[in-house]
């Protein structure tokens, strides 16, 4: 410590400046060629091996280029959002700018529109402002809580991976690579990007170093600030827009590579404990950029080392910055201090229901859950009628339509199940967690299971049904088990609860990412299929699993309806009264656990039913949970219903996942509750 306060600031930029120019050196000696550091050597002494030459020039310089350009972006925006946000989790990635720029581009695509370099970095930038704009409206600026920044940043982030899913499932042809190139590619075959973009990257890095002094003055809050002379509203307009033009110009060269905006800034942040001077903005920013390259070339340097030069093509770096970022997220989470006693965000308020009324409100959902299951059966690629069902069941069907609804039952009562579960699920990881704004993809369990269950196909292609139940389950309990274990510190803190999930469902997100490019990097379906939730090729054995963890954990859930009342209401409350707290909250999550691991062995992941559906059915019959639970499975089960005859049917003979659908009616929902949430 001693030393490195001895530097100085001019110092400390020497030091990290030295990191860079070494990782850059030893960066360029990698590839999939056999051109090593002697090679290079004996060029740069005089040399003339025109194929060393070559290989410099056209892949490895241009590869360097990138990662320096991709790094001094994400490292200073973070920075900037950081700033104006007065928020140390705020990043291009946790408010969905790098999302948000992605989705433009691939809509592009989608549409068949062949973009050069500069208007296709004006379509990032103004796909990442819209993303910025509502995340920031959502989270008050970001100055309400670090949990509602995340919350919008993961809902939005959802939203635009969710539609720029879709499109690259309905263009195929024309978005070929781009899931490679989401998780961020520093492949380049030629310097026009980083040419083009680097000239604007640092005019908007030299631009926000001006501003500094009024951003080290903003940091004092905004009436100092306005004091003192400083313009707060357009002051965090224009650096907004900075930090979205950088984080656009990154998408540009390299596409949306993950955290380094998060973890750039929180190097620089430690090494002003030491050095007081870094915290001024004209030294944090290039300061930032400088530490943003070194995350973006150990990154690459490290997966090249691990895995060879051949996984530098196939596997896209950000993959490994993102897992790198998601353990920084969740040491920032480990450390984020209570706001106090638990908030209750907003729900609706219904008088209470009689119990002819709740009678009725479960007869007409069951009723409705029987319609979208009928409607299943008759819809899809192939349209049948009333009667051809009614034959089927009575064994009188020919084998074409024998073949069409044999195929097609499993599918119905697989989106039934897996609905019912998550809906379950999440109304229970409500309850414990005292925020209905919790569910299992939030909480980072969905995430887990599908990095197990995906992990195991890829290793056992043949793998059973059992086995496969197996993988998601330990994947869901790794999963929770990390982020129960961190976010305990003294107590069980709701907001803390919700990073941490936050941080794991980027982790295993990114690992099963890695798995599914490292074992079949053009397998695109393969991903798509697991990510998004898919029902299509299920077999009846495939759904015992989740069968009988709703049989299992639905009684035991109704037996603790009244603790789960207590749980909803304070910490204390449960235990005066003699609520075993901590055993009945590991019991309604590990079957939390369970239910969500077997609906991602039925049907993939699958997001924000668990959110959506206990919403829905509080707004009906209140939050007493004898009521709760039923109306909230049925509801579930409806809404998954519905969404996977949808998918089958709207652009039949092609589907779209069943997941997507969920995400794009349910991401609505949840930044409605944001908005009404905001003043709070």
């Amino acid at each position: 410590m001693t030393p490195l306060r001895g530097l100085g600031v001019a110092g400390a930029f020497a030091l990290v400046l030295a990191a860079v120019v070494v990782l850059s050196a030893v960066h360029l000696t990698q590839g999939t060629s056999s051109v090593g550091a002697a090679d290079l050597a004996r060029l740069i002494f005089g040399g003339d091996d025109q194929e060393t030459l070559s290989v410099l020039v056209a892949s490895r310089l241009p590869r360097l280029l990138a990662g320096i350009a991709v790094g001094v972006a994400l490292g200073a925006a973070g920075t900037l959002l950081q700033s104006i946000a007065r928020n140390p989790l705020a990043s291009p990635d946790t408010l969905a700018v790098s999302n948000g720029a992605y989705l433009a581009v691939v809509m592009a695509s989608a549409l068949g529109i062949a973009l050069p370099v500069l208007p296709s970095g004006g379509l990032s930038f103004l796909g990442g402002l819209a993303a910025a704009a509502l995340v920031l409206a959502l989270s008050g600026g970001g100055r309400t809580g670090t949990t509602r920044l995340i919350l919008a940043g993961s809902a939005a982030s959802l939203a635009f991976s969710s539609l720029a899913t879709l499109l690259m499932i309905l263009f195929e042809e024309q978005t070929t690579g781009l899931f490679a190139w989401g998780s961020g590619s520093l492949t380049q075959s030629d310097l026009v990007a980083v040419t083009q973009m680097g000239p604007l990257i640092l005019l908007a890095l030299l631009t926000a170093m001006l501003l500094g002094p009024r951003l080290d003055i903003l940091g004092l809050g905004d009436d100092t600030a306005a004091v003192l002379g400083v313009n707060v509203r357009n002051l965090r307009l224009t650096v907004t827009l900075l930090a979205v033009l950088l984080s656009a110009a990154a998408v540009t060269v390299a596409g949306p590579i993950g955290f380094v905006g998060l973890c750039a800034p929180v190097i620089v942040r430690l090494i002003g404990r030491i050095l007081p001077g870094v915290h001024r903005h004209r030294v944090m920013l290039p300061l930032s950029g400088l530490a943003g390259v070194a995350i973006m070339l150990a990154a690459d340097i490290i997966l090249r080392a691990v895995l060879g030069g051949q996984a530098g093509v196939d596997i896209p770096p950000g993959v490994v910055t993102s897992m790198i970022g998601a353990v920084v997220l969740m040491w920032l989470a480990r450390r984020h201090r209570d706001a106090g006693p638990t908030r209750q965000p907003p729900t609706v308020r219904t008088g209470h229901r009689s119990r002819t009324g709740f009678l009725v409100i479960v007869s007409l959902c069951a009723a409705l859950l029987v319609a979208a299951a009928f409607a299943g059966m008759l819809l899809g690629d192939t349209w049948l009628l009333g009667g051809d069902v009614t034959n089927w069941l009575q064994g009188r069907t020919g084998k074409a339509l024998t073949y069409v609804l044999d195929q097609r039952y499993p599918r119905v009562l697989a989106a039934i199940l897996a609905g019912a579960a998550l809906a379950v699920a999440g109304t229970t990881i409500q309850a414990v967690c005292r925020n209905p704004l919790a569910e299992p993809s939030v909480l980072g369990i969905t995430a887990g299971a599908g990095a197990g269950a995906v992990g195991l196909l890829t290793l056992v292609p043949l793998a059973g049904i059992g086995g496969l139940s197996m993988a998601a389950g330990a994947g869901a309990f790794a999963a929770f088990a990390l982020v129960y274990l961190l976010s305990w510190k003294g107590g069980l803190s709701s907001d803390r609860l919700l990073l941490m999930g936050v941080g794991a469902q980027a982790l295993f997100t990114a690992v099963t990412v890695l798995i599914i490019v490292k074992s079949d990097p053009w397998n695109t379906a393969k991903a798509l299929t697991w990510l998004s939730g898919s029902t299509y090729g299920r077999i009846p054995a495939q759904l015992i699993p989740v069968a009988l963890a709703l049989v299992l954990f639905l009684p035991l859930a109704y037996l603790l309806r009244r603790d789960f009342d207590l749980l909803a209401l304070d910490e204390q409350t449960p235990r005066i009264l003699g609520v075993p707290l901590e055993l009945v909250r590991l019991a309604a999550l590990g079957g939390a656990v369970v239910l969500t691991s077997t609906a991602v062995g039925a049907v993939g992941v699958v997001g924000f039913v668990g959110l959506v559906a206990p919403h829905a059915a509080r707004a009906l019959v209140g939050g007493r949970h004898s009521r709760l639970l039923p109306v909230a499975a049925l509801l579930g089960a409806l809404l998954v219903s519905l969404a996977d005859t949808l998918g089958r049917t709207v652009i039949a003979p092609a589907q779209v996942p069943a997941g997507l659908v969920t995400a794009l009616l349910g991401t609505p929902y949840f930044v409605w509750l944001l908005w009404r949430s905001r003043a709070r």
